[in-house]
């Protein structure tokens, strides 16, 4: 892959880990709570949507009416408060493999290590804390900035900038993500991306969505 970036920016589900379905369930929870529906985000929703599309989606395609600005953000406050839930419950919780020995390795080597990813800012740790990977990242840009994800990677890379003291150039930062869309955000936004083939999408179509390079696994063939 060249030379080493500065900064890495990892999507969080599919990438860094699964949560077994955790999210969906704490989702089902919420709208069953608040509105009495069922609300099965799999029909509805693609791999790699940030949570703010997802509220908005549900709201339309399952409760069948655009939800107010109040609606939504209660919707999102009660999926917040199932999700710890819901994550501790889980069977199917895995971080992938190579992650924990992968992420100590780059900090070893001086890259700043940040957060890209459709997730809340407080579901992001949420899921990160059972697999006790939240201690490696300093930085993030979450769904909770924006629920467009090109704009969710500008927002780490500002903040990434803020961590390093100001001196760090886009050229040197990197996203790796599981989808088109974290390809499409990192291009959007200006830097390489590294598709890795742990989500929904295999190393030829990340290949063939423009990721500039496209692996198996997050440790696989990566800058270290």
């Amino acid at each position: 892959m060249g030379d080493s970036p500065r900064a890495v920016l990892f999507d969080i589900d599919g990438t860094l880990l699964v949560t077994g379905g955790a999210g969906g369930v704490a989702w089902q929870r919420a709208f069953e709570e608040l509105h009495g529906v069922g609300a099965d985000i799999s029909e509805h929703t693609d791999a790699g949507m940030t949570d703010p599309e997802i509220v908005k989606i549900v709201f339309r395609e399952v409760i069948g009416r655009e939800g107010t600005r109040e609606e939504r953000a209660k919707a999102v406050g009660c999926y917040l408060k199932h999700l710890p839930d819901t994550v501790a419950e889980s069977g199917g919780y895995e971080v992938m493999p190579g992650v924990e020995e992968l992420l100590p390795r780059l900090i070893e080597k001086g890259v700043l290590l940040g957060l890209v990813t459709g997730n809340v800012e407080a579901a992001a740790h949420i899921k990160l804390a059972r697999g006790r990977l939240n201690r490696f990242f300093s930085f993030g840009g979450y769904g909770s900035d924006s629920p467009d994800r090109t704009e969710v990677t500008k927002a780490a890379l500002r903040r990434a900038e803020l961590v390093s003291g100001g001196s760090l150039e886009e050229s040197s930062c990197i996203s790796v993500g599981d989808t088109p869309r974290d390809v499409a955000a990192g291009h959007g936004a200006g830097i390489k991306v590294v598709g890795v083939a742990t989500g929904s999408y295999s190393v030829d179509q990340l290949d063939q969505a423009g990721a500039d390079w496209a692996i198996c696994r997050a440790s696989d063939g990566f800058p270290a």
